[in-house]
């Protein structure tokens, strides 16, 4: 499929997943307010009876409209007289359950003459239950000389109760969106493998093609009869050869390298090793474009010499690739604190900030064509962090976008 059928088609599922969220989210919310739309109501006229009852108890005159609503859970009801608790505890019982109100109240009996709530009490519909409520923060009103109010504390839980079904449906359907969202991803991803592999083999291919070349052009010329008669030249050729055939074992010994790093299974060979002496024999194919700079005083650790070898080897190689024109490499050692620092500098193309995490990926590589435009595996610097890992080093970059770039390894020493 198309990248570009892929992007849209990511895009799409994107909108439709947040749709489909929006949706659900809003249907609740709708379904929340219907429902405490019809709490309020039945609220309201189970009220209505109640006050009705009180007033044919009472031998008043019930007014139009007794129950005035102060909040979302809070009610007064107007009685135009003394109201008996135990009578009214009857009522409001009653008429809850006939309204299929069932659930936990508070009920305070307006005293005119202290200007207080008087009767506190915790009811419910559950059950029998009956204790006493604080009524000290309850509203009051100037409006009715006479009345009650009733507190649902509980409102919310019991309509989120109600809402037992929308609740575990739309679980269900974020559910499903998220295991649609998260195989989209999978997908997503297994596709960026496919290309970060198949880039790999095309980069590695590229690679192992070069030795092989040089070396089959060298076979042709040692195959010879007159290279005999030429020792200078054939040895030069043989050489050649050599060195061609170290570069392929240092190719493939990489990927085995972070391959058995990957499964932690890499064995170090551990051994006392002098810095400066082998950076010196790394040097030969560079000719003279390296600089020098040995300021440690103490420059014995202990290593893996093959690998440090390709660790040192895979940064010059980087340092010179990425530098254009004519490469300013430098390659710096000194002591700090109680480790040997090593330094490899160069004033190439540098690597803007939002890159320099991912560089060490494997097969990672800066795909902008402005940015570098050289030929590699993409493992060299993957390969560089497994060994400064395995060997418990710490491994540094400064770098800037046209500045170039510096790569630091601290090295403890004994």
């Amino acid at each position: 499929m198309p990248r570009r059928s892929i992007r849209w088609l990511t895009v799409f599922s994107a909108l439709l997943i947040i749709g489909v969220v929006i949706t659900q989210i809003y249907w609740v919310k709708q379904a929340l307010d219907l429902r405490h739309r019809q709490f309020n109501q039945n609220a309201h006229v189970a009220l209505q009876d109640v006050a009705q009852e009180l007033a044919s108890v009472n031998g008043v005159m019930q007014t139009s409209n007794p129950v005035e609503q102060l909040s979302p859970e809070y009610f007064l009801v107007n009685t135009n007289a003394t109201t008996q608790p135990d009578l009214l505890e009857h009522f409001i019982k009653d008429s809850f359950q006939k309204h299929n109100l069932i659930t936990d109240f508070e009920v305070g009996i307006y005293d005119c003459t202290t200007d207080r709530m008087r009767y506190g009490m915790s009811l419910s519909t559950k059950t029998n239950d009956k204790t006493s409520a604080k009524t000290s923060n309850w509203e009051r009103t100037d409006k009715y000389p006479y009345y009650f109010g009733v507190r649902f504390p509980e409102q919310s839980a019991y309509i989120v109760g109600n809402l037992n079904g929308w609740i575990w449906s739309s679980m269900l359907v974020l559910l499903a969106v998220g295991f649609f969202a998260y195989a989209l991803f999978i997908i997503l991803r297994q596709k960026h493998l496919s290309e970060v592999q198949r880039n790999f083999v095309n980069n590695m291919t590229h690679e192992l093609q070069t030795p092989i070349s040089t070396i089959r052009i060298a076979a042709d010329v040692l195959n010879s009869d007159i290279i005999v008669t030429q020792p200078e030249r054939h040895k030069r050729y043989v050489h050649i050869v050599q060195e061609e055939i170290l570069r392929l074992q240092t190719q493939v010994e990489m990927v085995l390298s972070i391959a058995k790093a990957e499964r932690n299974s890499l064995n170090l060979k551990r051994e006392k090793i002098d810095v400066n002496q082998v950076i010196d024999s790394l040097l030969l194919p560079f000719e003279g474009k390296i600089k020098l700079k040995y300021e440690a005083a103490n420059h014995f650790i202990e290593a893996d010499i093959f690998h440090f070898r390709n660790m040192i080897t895979n940064l010059i190689d980087n340092a010179i690739k990425y530098s254009p024109d004519l490469p300013e490499v430098v390659i710096r050692t000194f002591n700090k604190k109680n480790c040997l620092v090593i330094c490899v500098e160069d004033k190439g193309l540098g690597i803007a900030r939002e890159y320099q995490k991912k560089i060490f990926n494997k097969f990672f590589r800066i795909s902008n064509a402005d940015v570098h435009n050289v030929k590699g595996s993409g493992i060299g610097l993957s390969y560089v962090k497994q060994i400064v890992r395995s060997h418990h080093w710490n491994l540094e970059l400064d770098s800037a976008l046209g500045q170039g770039s510096t790569f630091s390894i601290s090295i403890p020493q004994k």
